[in-house]
């Protein structure tokens, strides 16, 4: 079995995000400070209560060859996109075989909140509107949840394990800690994980309009998201995916490949306290938190950047930021990034993660938008305009319905 002590790093990143269609679009943006959030000119979208999204800002269908792209639901299309970039970033060409991986070595996590919803809400039209019979008969496989992480480990050759953790919003973090957690067991040398998620469809939208969590600023689509603000009154919906290439540190240096950061540590927990609500006190992200930096073999103080949660919710924020300055001192430096590029749902951890890697390699952190009025409960750092700063050390939280609470600390490789 391989030494414990042979760091797990990233060695591949890949994004397709309402920022851009490849990390260095999506990093570029969020340092900018620009906002992904649109008003909806769709037909459909005239009726609702909630009439902006954050779509990707490149179309996956035209990335992908035409007969690809047909057959794959959306959420499928974009984690193939960012895989295919991960995979190359971390140098690989063709599938785990011909790169001198054993296949059997090599795993797949891609979390998904929802899945293909909207392949499913399209033939159940088209079933009502021209029979059973005129439904396709790719619709199963579009749908299934795990369709995003089967057809990445189509693309990379994995045959250790294909794996998709589905734990709403929480669910690209998790597969970020399960990935680790094979390494860890010595079941897998290289393990592709990340989040996807495409569910901007009216009647997904129409369901958390109703449960009245998201914003309703349909007039000003860029200044809605607003994570930490006393006028914040809701997420903004979002779409994409994120993926990270991870090994060890010894497969990494013998390749030639130079680390983006280490994945020191992780944790997953559940607040055990409501099906939507977040517990008030936030005691499960804070276990999660910390059980994450100790498992790192750090301490809460050698962690001085957090790219938090904060969908712009008014009780998930304010539980946040409670603990984090609880934790880990209120001269923590906290990134709410959901404030360009909303709420990618099942993705959201695993482009945050990204974010959080490339905060720790260039000692940068992105801004918060829209943060004109800073809630009084908020007792963290929370920046207006990117920072530069020396970061050894950072956080990436993520919480979801249900109660999943996931952590991930990443430091200098």
């Amino acid at each position: 079995m391989t030494a414990l002590s042979d760091d797990i790093v990233v060695t591949g990143l890949g994004a397709t995000t309402p920022l851009g269609g490849d990390v260095a679009t999506f990093w570029a943006g969020l340092l900018e400070g620009r906002s992904g959030v649109v008003a909806l000119s769709d037909d459909w979208a005239a009726s609702l209560k909630v009439r902006i999204a954050a779509p990707m800002a490149v179309d996956p269908a035209e990335v992908l060859s035409r007969v690809r792209a047909r057959r794959l639901d959306r959420a499928q299309q974009a984690a193939i996109v960012a895989a295919r970039e991960a995979w190359a970033d971390a140098g690989f060409t063709g599938t785990s075989d011909q790169n001198g991986l054993e296949p059997e070595r090599v795993a797949v996590v891609i979390g998904t909140g929802i899945g293909g919803v909207t392949s499913l809400i399209y033939q159940h039209d088209v079933m009502l509107a021209k029979g059973a019979d005129r439904v396709s008969p790719l619709l199963i496989p579009m749908d299934m949840p795990n369709g995003p992480a089967a057809h990445v480990g189509l693309e990379v050759g994995a045959r250790s394990g294909v794996f998709t953790p589905v734990s709403a919003c929480a669910s690209g973090a998790e597969a970020i800690a399960y990935g680790l957690d094979l390494m860890l067991l010595d079941r897998a040398d290289v393990v592709v994980v990340g989040g996807t998620e495409a569910c901007i469809h009216p009647l997904t939208m129409s369901g958390f309009a109703q449960m009245q969590a998201m914003s309703t600023r349909n007039d000003e689509p860029a200044r809605a998201s607003r994570p930490f603000d006393k006028a914040r009154d809701g997420f903004v919906l979002g779409e994409g995916s994120g993926v990270l290439v991870l090994e060890r540190r010894s497969s990494a240096e013998a390749r030639g490949r130079t680390p983006y950061a280490v994945l020191g540590g992780a944790a997953v927990t559940a607040d055990s306290y409501d099906i939507v609500a977040p517990d008030p006190e936030g005691n499960g992200q804070r276990r999660a938190a910390k059980l994450a930096i100790s498992r790192a073999g750090m301490e809460p103080a050698d962690v001085v950047h957090v790219n938090a949660h904060a969908t712009s919710t008014p009780t998930g924020d304010a539980a946040e930021a409670k603990w984090i300055a609880e934790l880990l001192g209120e001269q923590t430096v906290v990134s709410a990034t959901k404030s360009m590029t909303g709420h990618l749902l099942g993705a959201a951890g695993a482009i945050e993660a990204i974010a959080t890697v490339l905060s720790v390699r260039d000692d940068i952190v992105p801004p918060t938008v829209n943060l004109d009025d800073p809630d009084d409960d908020v007792r963290v750092d929370v920046p207006r305009e990117a920072r530069k700063m020396v970061v050894p050390a950072a956080l990436n939280d993520s919480f979801g319905f249900g109660g999943h609470n996931a952590a991930l600390l990443f430091r200098k490789a």
